[in-house]
């Protein structure tokens, strides 16, 4: 019979703490998104393919077989229409005073550059994304506007090639705002939750979530604002039962986006207690 020495004891530990951790950190993760979707949803949204598409190179490896869509939300800049963007930004609203009450230190230090900007930490925050609101409003309007004025350019030198071009940019842009940009805009960070649903009581149009923001320096003049990096959790597991519904074994290499060539459906989304998000439903829209 083999004996057991100080080599293989401290290996057979080392295995067994180990195999602990791990189902520990699996039962904690269980736990955390039992208490997530517990109770009643924090907020639930009804988002379409233009707000939830799937991450890049998504599709590539048909062996596997899981699925995720990502949240588009989108940052309004104050500039004009098509500064706005996705993936984060710096928003008009988030100025020195918000970023002040979000706990940030404002004062300018001599060296305030866009060198000290990124040498700055980012902290979370609770973020609000409003769903079709005035905030998407906002948008539409300017670039109908913006698609007017050139049309009105455009009939005062109807042959001019430069204003041909662009009219047709600009009610191009109309049709991507209208049917394809996502309506899920950033409008206002906090730090209590309590208040900021107090503030924004609409749980259907409004759902609160967690987010890393950080101090950007602001030249001419010099200023300190905020921007946004990310929203903590930006991606929604699709469960199986989902998968029929928008044709993911029929085309899982062509379906390049969810808004180009795929299904047009809609998607119930619930934030749970922690304001983590995960799919409720989905349903295809009958084109």
């Amino acid at each position: 019979m083999k004996a057991w020495g100080p080599t293989n004891w401290t290996r057979r530990h080392t295995l067994i703490i180990g195999l602990t951790l791990i189902l520990l950190t699996n039962a904690t993760a269980l736990l955390g998104v039992y208490w997530n979707r517990s109770g009643t949803p924090e907020s639930t949204l009804k988002l379409t393919q233009r707000e939830l598409q799937q991450p890049y190179g998504w599709g590539m490896n048909r062996e596997n077989s899981g699925m995720s869509l990502r949240i588009q939300w989108r940052v309004p800049s104050g500039e004009k229409y098509w500064a706005y963007s996705n993936y984060g930004g710096s928003p008009e609203w988030l100025d020195e005073t918000k970023m002040a009450s979000l706990g940030f230190d404002v004062s300018k230090p001599s060296d305030m550059d866009y060198r000290w900007s990124n040498r700055q930490l980012s902290r979370e925050v609770l973020l609000v994304l409003e769903l079709d609101g005035p905030a998407y409003q906002e948008i539409l309007q300017q670039v109908r506007q913006f698609a007017a004025e050139q049309d009105a350019r455009l009939t005062a030198l109807p042959g001019d090639k430069q204003m041909q071009d662009n009219a047709k940019r600009a009610h191009e842009d109309v049709t991507r705002e209208e049917q394809e940009n996502s309506r899920l805009f950033a409008i206002d960070a906090g730090l209590n939750l309590s208040e900021l649903r107090a503030k924004y009581p609409d749980r259907n149009r409004h759902a609160i979530m967690r987010a890393q923001v950080r101090p950007s320096y602001v030249g001419k003049p010099d200023r300190i604002a905020g921007y946004i990096d990310k929203i903590s959790i930006d991606e929604i597991n699709v469960p199986h039962e989902y998968h029929a519904a928008l044709d993911i074994r029929a085309r899982p290499a062509t379906l390049k986006t969810l808004t180009s060539g795929g299904r047009k459906f809609e998607a119930s989304v619930a934030f749970g207690q922690r304001l983590e998000p995960w799919l409720v439903g989905i349903s295809v829209v009958k084109q």
